[in-house]
């Protein structure tokens, strides 16, 4: 099953591609402070792929805080985080932000709560590499984009 997604104004879009035999998509409420702002809700699986493009670079930007071993990709322009990645032994895993789902009413999601405070590095490193997403391509452009636009 194909899954698109993308931050509010489009500026991070991502297509996701989920293992056919799941009749749900689990998904998990990070209890962290920053996730239970943005009303993040984050899903993986680790036979899953996803495919992600962003449109302008200087809108989009990494914010890291507690263990600093997650990167939480966020529009600057809208403030969307569409998905979240940690490198372990030079490989790319990543959750998705279900509430950036093209159209959430489609996929039969089932929600639950996750507390991972109590989480030394090693053992929250562990647990990403066996079940997080583990095949991640990003499209970044290298080339300026054009001005940013001003209101007048």
């Amino acid at each position: 099953m194909s899954i698109q997604g993308q931050c509010h104004c489009r500026n991070i879009s991502y297509q996701l591609e989920w293992p056919h035999n799941l009749d749900v998509i689990p998904c998990r409420a990070c209890s962290c402070s920053f996730c239970t702002v943005h009303g993040a809700s984050y899903t993986s699986h680790p036979k899953a792929s996803l495919s992600v493009g962003i449109r302008v670079a200087e809108e989009h930007s990494i914010y890291r805080f507690g263990t600093e071993t997650a990167d939480f990709h966020v529009c600057s322009r809208c403030g969307c985080v569409p998905f979240v990645t940690c490198e372990i032994d030079g490989q790319v895993y990543a959750v998705v932000n279900t509430k950036t789902f093209g159209s959430i009413e489609n996929y039969p999601l089932e929600e639950s709560t996750a507390d991972f405070g109590n989480e030394d590095v090693s053992v929250r490193l562990a647990r990403r590499k066996k079940f997080w997403i583990p095949n991640v391509s990003i499209d970044i452009p290298t080339q300026p984009s054009a001005p940013p636009r001003t209101v007048e």
